[in-house]
């Protein structure tokens, strides 16, 4: 980096934690509020948020920014922040970059003439969250089925990025994969890239036959007459942002086993996934002149 800069980084999970450590060891002032259980992190200064966000150059809120209920999101804290309280402090000519938000959170901060911006909207970012969600699932996989993937039947609900990036790595560990799309296009890639490729619309003939279903759509697709259709033993992985793609009251009714994923980049590898929301904030920065990567 060719400049020096103070960053702000209030609430957060694991992988914001460990994007506060890799901004301290590129060398910037990095104050962080609202974390007090994730522990002393090297190179960072605790502060209280009012203090730190008027010293920032940049506020960095999580991914999601904020939690179930609106508040900022706090796993590490018993403390809670309203979005209209936390934008209040922030200085006028501050930007404020955060993940997933809300339409609400980005009209309060308009009303209040801040400069925000949705990191989680950028495509690099998009694609590092995918892949890393893509070995979640692998993970996930291997630790509840008494099987190996290699040789097993896997079905792959959605083509978009994290469809994609996981029915190769299924492909490469020796799983016989099937992927579903509705776009023409879509199909195409599907068996270009060596799957079978089945529409989204006309999953019921194969479900009998799979060991592994993964979802990755946010609509319900997996509804009670599919859930209805899966073998004995066979396992569903949900890899799609609330609401879910999958019925699980049915679910649980039929005894279906079905795994929610939510938030995996964070779970399983959120050192891989800091440094992927560092990089894009650079890049954001970037772009506004404030930093030359």
């Amino acid at each position: 980096m060719d400049k020096v800069l103070k960053f702000a980084l209030a609430g957060g999970d694991r992988r914001q934690a460990q994007l506060a450590a890799m901004l301290a060891r590129d060398g910037h002032r990095v104050y962080v509020s609202y974390m007090e259980k994730a522990g002393k992190i090297v190179g960072t200064e605790a502060a209280p948020i009012g203090t730190a966000f008027a010293e920032a150059d940049c506020v960095l809120l999580p991914l999601p920014a904020l939690d179930s209920v609106g508040m900022l999101n706090t796993p590490f804290s018993e403390n809670k922040i309203s979005p209209a309280e936390l934008l209040r402090l922030v200085p006028v000519h501050t930007p404020v970059y955060g993940g997933r938000l809300s339409k609400g959170f980005l009209e309060t901060a308009g009303e209040l003439g801040l400069r925000t911006e949705d990191y989680f909207e950028r495509e690099e970012l998009k694609i590092a969250n995918a892949a890393a969600t893509a070995e979640g699932a692998v993970q996930i996989a291997m630790e509840e089925t008494p099987y190996t993937l290699c040789g097993a039947q896997t079905m792959v609900i959605g083509y978009g990025r994290i469809g994609k990036l996981l029915s190769q790595k299924l492909k490469a560990m020796g799983a016989y994969v099937t992927a579903s799309a509705r776009k023409p296009a879509d199909m195409a890639w599907i068996k270009t890239n060596g799957c079978a490729a089945v529409n989204t619309e006309s999953l019921e003939p194969l479900l009998a036959k799979q060991d592994i279903v993964f979802n990755t759509v946010p609509a319900m697709v997996m509804d009670r007459r599919r859930l209805s259709l899966m073998k004995k033993g066979s396992l569903c992985i949900d890899l799609a942002s609330k609401p879910g793609g999958v019925d699980f009251e049915a679910a649980a009714e039929l005894g279906v086993k079905v795994i929610w994923a939510l938030s995996l980049p964070g779970e399983v590898a959120p050192a891989s996934s800091g440094a992927a929301i560092r990089d894009t904030v650079y890049n954001l920065l970037a772009e506004r002149g404030v930093l030359r990567c």
